[in-house]
Order: C-alpha cells, then sequence, then structure tokens
C-alpha cells in the first residue's frame, strides 16, 4: 500500500498531470488496508448497496462480544474524531488515525475489562460476527474492498446510511454515505463486536 508516489522531473505539464492523476489515484486507494486478504464473495453491483446477509465469513476467532451499552458512546467518540487528520498506521487523536486505528481507538475507549482489540482491518473482521442488513445498527462495523483485497477499508455505522472512517492519505476522520458513489460498488457488509 502507497502512502505517497515520487514525483518525476517536472518535464511539461504533461508529466505534471500524469502524476496528479497517479497521486489522486492512490489516494483514494490508499486508506487503510490488511495484508491478509480474507476471501468474501464479491463487491455488490456499481452504485448499489448489498442487502439481505453481507458475506457469510465466520468469525475465526472468539468474537469480541462487548457491551451492547457502548454503542451510542462509540458513535459519540468517532463523532467527535471527524476532522482528524489521516495517517497510515495512525492510532491517536494527535498522531492522526488510519481507518483500523480509528476504530481501535474508539472501542479502546468504550471497551470494558480490558478486552483485547484487533488492530488491522482483517484482525476487525476475524473477531466480528456478521449482521444482517436488516438488522445494522448505530456503532457497528462496515467493510469495504478499496484496493483489490476482501476487508481493506472499514468505517463505524452512526446511522442514517453514514459511516465514520479515516479514508486516505491527506485526508481527514469524515463521515461517509455507505451506499455512495465510490464505497457503494465496494461495500462488502457490516460486522458487530457488540453481544446481541
Amino acid at each position: 500500500m502507497r502512502s505517497c508516489l515520487p514525483m518525476p522531473s517536472p518535464h511539461g505539464l504533461l508529466a505534471r498531470r500524469q502524476w496528479l492523476v497517479a497521486l489522486a489515484s492512490g489516494a483514494l486507494l490508499a486508506g487503510c488496508g490488511s495484508r491478509r486478504p480474507v476471501p468474501v464473495a464479491r463487491a455488490p453491483v456499481a452504485g448499489t448497496v448489498a442487502r439481505g446477509a453481507p458475506p457469510a465469513v465466520p468469525p475465526t476467532q472468539p468474537p469480541l462480544m462487548l457491551d451492547p451499552a457502548g454503542r451510542e458512546a462509540s458513535v459519540a467518540q468517532a463523532m467527535l474524531l471527524v476532522n482528524t487528520p489521516y495517517r497510515y498506521g495512525g492510532n491517536t487523536p494527535e498522531g492522526g488515525f488510519d481507518c483500523s486505528g480509528l476504530v481501535h481507538y474508539v472501542f479502546g475507549q468504550v471497551a470494558v475489562g480490558g478486552a483485547r482489540l484487533p488492530r488491522s482491518t482483517a484482525q476487525w473482521a476475524a473477531a466480528t460476527v456478521p449482521v444482517d442488513e436488516a438488522r445494522l445498527q448505530r456503532g457497528d462495523l462496515v467493510f469495504f474492498n478499496t484496493s483489490g483485497a476482501a476487508f481493506s477499508h472499514m468505517g463505524i455505522y452512526v446511522g442514517g446510511g453514514q459511516f465514520v472512517h479515516a479514508p486516505s492519505t491527506g485526508g481527514t476522520v469524515r463521515k461517509d454515505a455507505v451506499s455512495g458513489r465510490y464505497f457503494g460498488p465496494r461495500y462488502l457488509g457490516a460486522r458487530s463486536v457488540f453481544a446481541a
């Protein structure tokens, strides 16, 4: 995963334009990602959000099962972090966040009992249970394929079809629509960290 692209020597407008296009493409795809892809069903058709059950990938380790009383606290904490700068590998408000670092920090603030929390997107997927679209709740995690690998991006669902996430290099933590133009076609489904 790239956090920046080398700039070619300035030999005219065409070289600069090609560099800017490469930089913009890299920035869109430079959100956090997992190094170990987890096989799942393909992303939904462009412009739609998957309805019904998300990919049937069961947890590969004991699920977290946090106290459901932490749902609203997790949403509030995520909203407080909107506009925090993106930083690959970041996991603090002072140092910035990547997508899984944001989720790790938020749930670290609301988890009780010293639960050991995952760090990468693949680890979060492995420690959570799939949520049927009709049962999606605030505080659940939403996952996307933004790099050709399953679970390469994630965020926290905050209701109203919106999620909070740390999208890419040069950006900030923000709220976006799950079914938006970019994320809708890449949506893989939701998973929960909470006990039923």
